[in-house]
């Protein structure tokens, strides 16, 4: 694989991060409820709430990561969320993922965190792997959600 560049993805990017979501979607045996449109307003917001980054390969979207800001009572301080890191097939293994992470942890720090969270499957053995190489401490909850509409 040629190296790989990470990358702010901004609303220009939307249309290309979608696609990068619908596939997460259907990996994580869900479907995609979003729009370009939202995502294109969501990054290019005057106050973001949503924050994404891009991995490229030869100028091609190979993965991409996306978080927002959260605050925690029990610690009474702002965390990173991290809702999204997806690869596809092809770039897992070379460090891409890693890559993104990072990113990701750097915008963290940016920003003053001390934490960032996530979650994935618990059937997804290879992130479970992946988390657990770059220090990761697993948490043990379960997630519901509720829908409004």
């Amino acid at each position: 694989m040629t190296p790989v560049l990470v990358r702010c993805a901004r609303g220009v990017d939307a249309a290309v991060l979608a696609v990068l979501c619908a596939e997460h979607a259907a990996y994580e045996r869900a479907a995609f409820e979003g729009t370009r449109e939202a995502l294109r307003a969501a990054l290019d917001a005057s106050s973001p709430r949503l924050f994404a980054w891009l991995a490229e390969c030869d100028g091609v979207a190979v993965g991409y990561a996306s978080a927002s800001f959260e605050y925690s009572t029990w610690q009474a301080r702002e965390f990173l969320h991290m809702d999204c890191l997806y690869l596809r097939e092809h770039a897992r293994g070379a460090g891409v993922g890693r890559a993104l992470f990072e990113a990701t942890v750097a915008h963290a720090r940016a920003f003053g965190c001390a934490e960032l969270q996530w979650q994935t499957p618990a059937w997804n053995d290879g992130a479970a792997r992946f988390y657990r190489r770059i220090g990761a401490a697993p948490a043990s909850k379960l997630r519901y959600r509720f829908a409004l509409a």
